[in-house]
């Protein structure tokens, strides 16, 4: 018997509503699975040398990025052909340090504390740093650089190399192939064994989610002190995203020529990570939109342009529970064209 036309209408608003409900419990799914961790492993053992309550840390494997296909490392590390002068610069640096960073470091693992942030490894709250690097070293050249300049003191039984700048560096050799660095005010004082306090078991947790990467970075937000906030004060709507904020994650995986990368951006509820996921889209679509317009393009370079159509195409946002991920898969164009 053929359907009556008030019997189809009733069946197709049940057929719509069963898909409205289907894509409800995908969303719902997706939203409460536990984000997988981007690249998880055991933090290298250089790790353990940094302070245990810095707030950030990044560490790079740049053994493994020389070994890639037309080595991204130079631009990773943004000294890729910023300009004549400062190739000059490096240039002289290299000729009298005999180091090269694109050809001498293999591991480098940093601790960060921002300005205004007290804790007991950085009691002044002061805007500082700590670097233990690997590589090869020339002792004698490095040191004879420092001491145009700077001096060196006795701290025990290690010498320690001060250099004046803005920032003062501190730095000292703990073998013929490692050397910790530290910058900021009395940067000396960071240098040295790094105090017997065990690291925070959060910021632990965030950095075995991402420690399998050659290339990775960890901060906790909820830790920046309220001058990082001042950024924000013109902009109440970001302003409160930034605070939901707990902490951000990166994480590096070279495949073949080309490197994926992941941001994962953990905030304090589910609600937050679906509006910052939205507002993140919606930036994406509109600078889409924005650079192909005659007069932005007018304002950018060639390569400015090329990096940027190719950074917003492959940008990919999502939201899961109170987690939010971006990834995006970097070229040896894209960095070739952000070098320029």
């Amino acid at each position: 018997m053929p359907l009556s036309s008030g019997k189809r209408a009733l069946i197709a608003v049940a057929v719509l509503l069963l898909l409205i409900l289907a894509a409800a419990g995908i969303f719902w799914h997706r939203m409460h699975r536990p984000l997988p961790p981007a690249s998880a492993g055991r933090p290298p053992d250089i790790m353990s040398l940094l302070p245990s309550d810095s707030p950030a840390v990044t560490y790079i494997d740049a053994a493994s990025l020389r070994g890639l296909q037309g080595s991204p490392l130079a631009a990773i590390l943004g000294l890729a052909s910023p300009g004549p002068q400062v190739d000059r610069d490096y240039a002289q640096f290299v000729q009298a340090t005999g180091f090269d960073y694109t050809r001498d470091l293999d591991h480098a693992a940093i601790a960060f504390w921002p300005a205004g942030l007290a804790t007991p490894q950085n009691p002044m709250g002061d805007d500082r740093s700590v670097v233990l690097a690997e590589g090869r070293f020339d002792q004698p050249k490095i040191t004879a650089y420092a001491l145009r300049t700077g001096r060196a003191e006795m701290h025990g039984t290690q010498t320690v190399y001060e250099v004046p700048g803005n920032p003062p560096v501190a730095f000292e050799f703990l073998s013929t192939d490692r050397i910790e660095l530290a910058s900021g005010k009395d940067a000396a004082s960071l240098l040295g064994p790094a105090v017997e306090t065990p690291r925070d078991p959060v910021m632990e947790e965030r950095i075995h989610r991402v420690a399998g990467a050659p290339i990775f970075a960890v901060a906790r937000m909820d830790r920046m002190p309220n001058s990082f906030y001042a950024n924000f004060r013109n902009a109440p709507q970001v302003d409160h995203y930034v605070r939901s904020l707990r902490a951000l994650s990166l994480s590096g995986q070279p495949e073949g020529d080309h490197i994926d990368l992941a941001l994962d951006a953990e905030c304090d509820s589910m609600k937050n990570a679906v509006q910052i996921s939205t507002l993140l889209e919606t930036f994406r679509m509109l600078g889409s939109f924005a650079i192909n317009d005659p007069r932005t393009r007018s304002q950018m370079t060639r390569e400015q342009y090329e990096f940027t159509r190719a950074f917003l195409k492959q940008l990919k946002i999502s939201p899961q529970d109170h987690w939010v991920r971006l990834t995006f898969v970097v070229t040896p164009d894209m960095l070739r064209n952000a070098s320029h």
